[in-house]
């Protein structure tokens, strides 16, 4: 199988991980890796690693930025995201099967005047998708209603509509219910003494279910206790460190980003460019390799990704 991998922003660890993996990786699937072959060659002098060897890569522009360990510039940016198009570009093709991304500097982005924040944002946009943007391991999965967007856009986000849609969209990809919908407030509104988001939260999950024919959601829950004894394998959080933040605390090493209701597999690392150790042989390839292996096992199960 073949996976094209995108290398984010190579000022941070991206090129470490893609190096340090690249062995095992090469065993299970074909990476396509969607940098400059004197790029990594580059990274791997810095990093006093071997040059690399067997490696497929392809020229993601016209031009080559120069590795400047934790720093952010507008070339790292302009790179890091041209990187990701051409991973786009060769799925788009079907000249591979899936896409792995890994971590870009959203500063770094906006310097280069890239009109996105973050990777889910440009697919949306890309595909004209209504993606999910879903975080986790085989132990626990959150998906997110609302992702890199400012909390205080959260509450307006929140309609009858919209959160109906996004379960809709979420369900065929779960097994093994129920899955878990958070509250926003604290204490899930307290029957509306703090809020009432959670009657809205209440009549999409309501509907939801009869929907698909069974109780497949339950909520909302009140955040503060929702994982607390509970032994469920998904969860929608309302907004982004709602969820993250347990997620992260439990299986932070193990977790991975899975975009779904797109046209092919795209998984991500769960992490960022960690700067404060860029270049010092410091960074975990966990989540990378695990963000690998999720693709192969939905390749192998379900033939495009049909459940998670």
């Amino acid at each position: 199988m073949k996976i094209a991998i995108s290398v984010g922003d190579i000022n941070g660890i991206g090129l470490e991980i893609l190096l340090k993996s690249h062995k095992k990786i090469s065993k299970i699937c074909q990476p396509i890796y969607c940098v400059d072959e004197k790029l990594l060659k580059q990274a791997a002098k810095i990093l006093g690693l071997k040059d690399p060897k067997d490696l497929c890569c392809v020229s993601p522009c016209s031009f080559m930025p120069c590795i400047e360990p934790a720093c952010i510039t507008k070339e790292s940016g302009e790179y890091s995201y041209a990187s990701f198009l051409k991973a786009l570009e060769l799925v788009k093709e079907h000249k591979v099967q899936a896409i792995t991304t890994l971590p870009i500097h959203k500063k770094a982005w906006q310097l280069a005047n890239v009109p996105y924040a973050g990777h889910t944002q440009a697919l949306r946009d890309i595909f004209k998708q209504e993606v999910i943007m879903v975080l986790g391991c085989k132990k626990l999965y959150m998906a997110l209603f609302s992702d890199h967007i400012p909390l205080r856009e959260v509450f307006e986000k929140i309609t009858f509509e919209s959160l109906l849609k996004f379960l809709l969209q979420l369900a065929p990809f779960i097994h093994k219910p129920p899955c878990g919908v958070l509250g926003l407030n604290p204490h899930a509104g307290d029957f509306g003494v703090l809020g009432d988001e959670e009657e809205v939260i209440r009549e999409a999950i309501k509907r939801a279910n009869i929907v698909m024919g069974e109780e497949r959601f339950i909520g909302p829950l009140v955040p503060d206790t929702a994982f607390v004894g509970k032994h469920w394998r998904y969860y929608v959080a309302m907004y982004h460190d709602q969820g993250l933040i347990p997620l992260k605390m439990l299986y932070f090493k193990n977790s991975i980003n899975l975009t779904l209701n797109l046209p092919f597999i795209r998984t991500s690392v769960d992490h960022g460019t960690a700067f404060d150790i860029a270049y010092g042989n410091k960074a975990d390839t966990k989540s990378y390799r695990n963000a690998i292996k999720e693709i192969i096992r939905h390749n192998l199960k379900t033939k495009g990704g049909d459940r998670i």
